[in-house]
Protein backbone atom coordinates (compact mmCIF):
# COMPACT_ATOMS: atom_id res chain seq x y z
CA UNK A 1 0.00 0.00 0.00
CA UNK A 2 1.38 3.54 -0.56
CA UNK A 3 2.44 5.74 2.18
CA UNK A 4 -0.22 8.51 0.52
CA UNK A 5 -3.21 6.32 1.38
CA UNK A 6 -2.37 5.41 4.72
CA UNK A 7 -1.74 9.03 5.33
CA UNK A 8 -5.46 10.35 4.62
CA UNK A 9 -6.72 7.88 6.78
CA UNK A 10 -4.15 8.97 9.84
CA UNK A 11 -5.66 12.86 8.75
CA UNK A 12 -9.32 11.35 9.11
CA UNK A 13 -8.27 10.09 12.51
CA UNK A 14 -6.78 12.57 14.01
CA UNK A 15 -6.75 16.13 11.52
CA UNK A 16 -3.31 17.53 11.38
CA UNK A 17 -5.03 20.85 11.49
CA UNK A 18 -6.21 19.70 15.01
CA UNK A 19 -2.79 19.85 16.63
CA UNK A 20 -1.47 22.84 19.29
CA UNK A 21 0.82 25.72 17.17
CA UNK A 22 3.80 24.71 18.98
CA UNK A 23 2.99 21.16 18.15
CA UNK A 24 4.68 18.90 15.34
CA UNK A 25 2.61 16.11 13.51
CA UNK A 26 2.04 14.15 10.41
CA UNK A 27 4.89 12.60 8.21
CA UNK A 28 8.20 13.72 9.99
CA UNK A 29 10.42 11.16 8.15
CA UNK A 30 10.01 9.79 4.11
CA UNK A 31 8.22 9.78 0.75
CA UNK A 32 4.76 9.84 0.59
CA UNK A 33 4.88 7.66 -2.53
CA UNK A 34 6.85 4.79 -0.47
CA UNK A 35 5.43 1.28 -0.32
CA UNK A 36 4.14 -0.10 3.02
CA UNK A 37 4.36 -3.48 3.74
CA UNK A 38 4.61 -3.21 7.44
CA UNK A 39 3.98 -0.92 10.40
CA UNK A 40 5.19 -0.42 13.86
CA UNK A 41 3.45 1.61 16.54
CA UNK A 42 5.13 3.27 19.55
CA UNK A 43 4.69 6.08 22.39
CA UNK A 44 8.49 7.65 22.20
CA UNK A 45 10.53 7.68 19.38
CA UNK A 46 13.44 6.59 21.29
CA UNK A 47 16.22 4.84 20.43
CA UNK A 48 15.38 1.38 21.41
CA UNK A 49 12.09 1.96 18.96
CA UNK A 50 13.95 2.56 16.20
CA UNK A 51 16.38 -0.29 16.88
CA UNK A 52 12.88 -2.76 16.97
CA UNK A 53 11.70 -1.04 13.90
CA UNK A 54 15.24 -1.58 12.42
CA UNK A 55 15.08 -5.16 13.58
CA UNK A 56 11.66 -6.02 12.79
CA UNK A 57 12.06 -4.60 9.35
CA UNK A 58 8.96 -2.10 9.25
CA UNK A 59 8.03 0.35 6.55
CA UNK A 60 6.55 2.98 8.67
CA UNK A 61 6.77 4.33 12.46
CA UNK A 62 3.76 5.53 14.20
CA UNK A 63 3.97 7.53 17.49
CA UNK A 64 2.26 9.77 19.66
CA UNK A 65 5.22 11.75 21.20
CA UNK A 66 7.12 13.54 17.63
CA UNK A 67 10.48 13.15 17.93
CA UNK A 68 11.42 16.67 15.73
CA UNK A 69 9.82 19.41 17.60
CA UNK A 70 11.84 22.40 17.30
CA UNK A 71 14.03 23.46 14.58
CA UNK A 72 17.37 21.00 13.18
CA UNK A 73 20.16 23.15 12.10
CA UNK A 74 21.77 19.58 10.71
CA UNK A 75 20.86 16.55 10.91
CA UNK A 76 24.06 13.89 11.59
CA UNK A 77 24.84 10.87 13.44
CA UNK A 78 26.52 13.14 15.96
CA UNK A 79 23.71 13.80 17.90
CA UNK A 80 21.18 11.94 19.78
CA UNK A 81 18.35 13.05 18.18
CA UNK A 82 19.06 13.55 14.42
CA UNK A 83 21.07 10.11 14.64
CA UNK A 84 17.66 8.62 14.53
CA UNK A 85 16.64 10.63 12.08
CA UNK A 86 19.80 8.84 10.25
CA UNK A 87 18.87 5.45 10.94
CA UNK A 88 15.28 5.90 9.94
CA UNK A 89 16.41 7.41 6.52
CA UNK A 90 19.42 4.83 5.60
CA UNK A 91 16.78 2.39 6.28
CA UNK A 92 14.20 3.60 4.54
CA UNK A 93 11.24 3.36 7.19
CA UNK A 94 8.98 6.66 7.20
CA UNK A 95 8.26 8.32 10.36
CA UNK A 96 4.73 9.87 11.68
CA UNK A 97 3.99 12.01 14.85
CA UNK A 98 0.23 12.22 16.14
CA UNK A 99 0.12 14.14 18.91
CA UNK A 100 -2.15 16.84 20.29
CA UNK A 101 -4.22 16.39 17.27
CA UNK A 102 -4.23 12.53 18.74
CA UNK A 103 -4.86 13.86 22.21
CA UNK A 104 -8.20 15.90 21.42
CA UNK A 105 -9.74 13.46 19.47
CA UNK A 106 -8.94 10.17 21.27
CA UNK A 107 -6.87 9.96 24.44
CA UNK A 108 -8.57 10.80 27.28
CA UNK A 109 -11.73 9.26 25.59
CA UNK A 110 -9.79 5.90 25.80
CA UNK A 111 -8.78 6.56 29.21
CA UNK A 112 -12.40 6.80 29.88
CA UNK A 113 -13.56 3.69 28.39
CA UNK A 114 -11.21 1.84 30.14
CA UNK A 115 -12.41 3.69 33.53
CA UNK A 116 -16.07 2.89 32.70
CA UNK A 117 -16.96 6.68 32.45
CA UNK A 118 -20.40 7.36 30.91
CA UNK A 119 -21.93 10.88 30.32
CA UNK A 120 -18.80 12.41 29.23
CA UNK A 121 -18.62 16.32 27.93
CA UNK A 122 -15.10 17.35 26.71
CA UNK A 123 -13.17 19.77 29.26
CA UNK A 124 -11.80 22.04 27.08
CA UNK A 125 -13.75 22.34 23.77
CA UNK A 126 -12.18 23.12 20.38
CA UNK A 127 -14.12 25.96 18.68
CA UNK A 128 -16.13 24.81 16.00
CA UNK A 129 -14.82 21.01 16.42
CA UNK A 130 -16.96 18.24 19.08
CA UNK A 131 -13.49 17.71 20.18
CA UNK A 132 -10.80 18.92 22.45
CA UNK A 133 -8.58 18.15 25.53
CA UNK A 134 -9.62 15.84 28.26
CA UNK A 135 -13.46 15.04 29.41
CA UNK A 136 -15.33 14.78 32.13
CA UNK A 137 -17.75 11.77 33.33
CA UNK A 138 -18.98 9.67 35.83
CA UNK A 139 -18.31 6.00 37.18
CA UNK A 140 -21.67 3.96 38.06
CA UNK A 141 -21.24 4.87 41.72
CA UNK A 142 -19.92 6.71 44.28
CA UNK A 143 -16.91 5.36 45.33
CA UNK A 144 -14.13 6.42 47.94
CA UNK A 145 -10.60 8.20 46.75
CA UNK A 146 -8.41 5.31 47.58
CA UNK A 147 -11.03 2.30 45.66
CA UNK A 148 -11.04 4.21 42.72
CA UNK A 149 -7.06 4.91 42.71
CA UNK A 150 -6.62 1.36 43.14
CA UNK A 151 -9.36 0.48 40.40
CA UNK A 152 -7.25 3.35 38.16
CA UNK A 153 -3.69 1.55 38.90
CA UNK A 154 -5.52 -2.18 38.00
CA UNK A 155 -7.35 -0.91 34.95
CA UNK A 156 -4.73 0.62 33.27
CA UNK A 157 -1.93 -1.20 34.45
CA UNK A 158 0.12 1.19 36.75
CA UNK A 159 3.33 0.60 39.02
CA UNK A 160 2.22 3.10 41.15
CA UNK A 161 -0.36 6.17 41.28
CA UNK A 162 -0.28 9.42 43.88
CA UNK A 163 -3.35 10.62 45.30
CA UNK A 164 -3.85 14.32 46.64
CA UNK A 165 -6.88 14.04 48.66
CA UNK A 166 -8.41 12.23 51.98
CA UNK A 167 -8.62 8.66 51.22
CA UNK A 168 -12.29 8.01 51.96
CA UNK A 169 -13.96 11.46 50.39
CA UNK A 170 -16.55 10.32 47.75
CA UNK A 171 -16.41 10.60 44.16
CA UNK A 172 -18.25 10.38 41.00
CA UNK A 173 -17.58 12.98 38.45
CA UNK A 174 -14.08 11.87 36.95
CA UNK A 175 -11.84 14.71 34.93
CA UNK A 176 -8.95 13.05 33.10
CA UNK A 177 -6.43 14.65 30.96
CA UNK A 178 -3.98 12.10 29.92
CA UNK A 179 -0.38 13.47 29.73
CA UNK A 180 -0.07 16.23 31.53
CA UNK A 181 -2.90 18.12 32.88
CA UNK A 182 -2.27 20.44 35.85
CA UNK A 183 -3.03 23.60 33.62
CA UNK A 184 -7.03 22.01 33.97
CA UNK A 185 -7.96 22.23 37.30
CA UNK A 186 -10.19 25.40 36.65
CA UNK A 187 -12.16 23.38 33.78
CA UNK A 188 -12.56 20.35 35.54
CA UNK A 189 -14.28 22.17 38.54
CA UNK A 190 -16.27 23.99 36.33
CA UNK A 191 -17.75 20.72 35.17
CA UNK A 192 -18.41 19.41 39.08
CA UNK A 193 -15.30 17.20 38.85
CA UNK A 194 -14.67 15.70 42.59
CA UNK A 195 -10.93 14.39 40.94
CA UNK A 196 -8.73 15.14 38.04
CA UNK A 197 -6.56 12.68 36.54
CA UNK A 198 -3.69 13.50 35.16
CA UNK A 199 -0.09 13.40 34.95
CA UNK A 200 3.14 15.25 35.40
CA UNK A 201 1.82 16.88 38.64
CA UNK A 202 4.08 18.73 41.16
CA UNK A 203 3.43 19.02 45.00
CA UNK A 204 2.34 22.68 44.82
CA UNK A 205 -0.20 21.76 42.07
CA UNK A 206 -1.80 18.85 44.40
CA UNK A 207 -1.97 21.44 47.17
CA UNK A 208 -3.87 24.09 45.06
CA UNK A 209 -6.12 21.33 43.50
CA UNK A 210 -7.18 20.05 47.51
CA UNK A 211 -7.80 24.28 48.37
CA UNK A 212 -10.47 24.27 45.44
CA UNK A 213 -12.23 21.23 46.49
CA UNK A 214 -10.68 19.14 43.85
CA UNK A 215 -8.81 15.83 44.42
CA UNK A 216 -6.05 14.90 42.14
CA UNK A 217 -4.22 11.29 40.87
CA UNK A 218 -1.11 11.61 39.18
CA UNK A 219 -0.88 8.40 37.27
CA UNK A 220 2.01 9.56 35.07
CA UNK A 221 2.71 10.43 31.41
CA UNK A 222 3.67 7.71 29.88
CA UNK A 223 0.99 5.38 32.71
CA UNK A 224 -2.52 7.08 31.17
CA UNK A 225 -0.73 7.65 27.05
CA UNK A 226 0.25 4.25 26.90
CA UNK A 227 -3.08 3.84 25.57
CA UNK A 228 -2.02 5.00 22.25
CA UNK A 229 -0.16 1.66 21.19
CA UNK A 230 -2.85 -0.97 21.15
CA UNK A 231 -5.55 1.58 19.94
CA UNK A 232 -3.49 2.44 16.96
CA UNK A 233 -2.19 -1.06 16.25
CA UNK A 234 -6.06 -2.32 16.22
CA UNK A 235 -6.77 0.47 14.28
CA UNK A 236 -3.91 -0.30 11.48
CA UNK A 237 -4.50 -3.43 11.04
CA UNK A 238 -8.40 -3.03 10.63
CA UNK A 239 -7.89 -0.19 8.16
CA UNK A 240 -5.08 -1.74 5.90
CA UNK A 241 -4.71 -4.97 6.95
CA UNK A 242 -1.36 -5.45 6.76
CA UNK A 243 0.97 -6.61 9.93
CA UNK A 244 1.10 -4.25 12.89
CA UNK A 245 3.81 -4.46 15.45
CA UNK A 246 3.34 -2.95 18.70
CA UNK A 247 6.56 -1.29 20.46
CA UNK A 248 8.03 -3.27 23.69
CA UNK A 249 6.11 -1.55 26.52
CA UNK A 250 8.40 -0.25 28.97
CA UNK A 251 8.17 2.47 31.07
CA UNK A 252 11.48 5.52 30.88
CA UNK A 253 11.68 4.62 34.84
CA UNK A 254 11.35 2.38 37.69
CA UNK A 255 9.88 2.70 40.96
CA UNK A 256 11.53 1.27 44.23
Amino acid sequence: MELREILSVFNKIAPNTYAEGWDNVGLLVGREEKQVHKIMVALDPSSAVIEQAIQENVDLLITHHPLIFSGIKSVTSGHFITNRIVQLLQKDIAYYAMHTNFDKCHMAGLVGKRLGLTDCQVLELEEDKNCGIGIAGKIEKAVSLKEFAIDVKAKMELDSIQVFGEPDREIQCIAIVPGSGKDYVKQALLLGADVLLTGDLGHHNGLDALEQGLALLDGGHYGLEKVFVPYMTEVCQKEFGLPVVAAKEEAPFWVV
